[in-house]
């Protein structure tokens, strides 16, 4: 009868513990999605800027060729390390 108890008390302690270190910090979790968004807006932003100087600097094109172009680089590059952080978190 001692030994039922006893395995208990382990078996309850556990899963005290399993719950109390999912939800010890949820700071983390939230550090961990913000970095992503600030990276992805950092991407974002550097790609737009690039585009909008050399577009300044190459001035035989009417069309913002240079800004579109690095606009939706960034765009793409951004997605790309954002799935790429997105699993390595997993």
């Amino acid at each position: 009868m001692p030994n039922q108890t006893s395995q208990k008390k382990k078996t309850r302690t556990k899963s005290q513990k399993t719950s109390k270190t999912k939800g010890q910090n949820p700071l983390k979790e939230y550090a961990k999605y913000s970095h992503i968004g600030f990276q992805m807006l950092t991407i974002i932003l550097l790609g737009v800027f690039g585009g909008l100087k050399l577009d300044e600097w190459v001035e035989s094109i009417d069309f913002p060729l240079f800004t579109l172009v690095l606009s939706i680089g960034g765009v793409v590059l951004a997605i790309y390390f954002a799935i790429k952080d997105f699993v390595r978190f997993k």
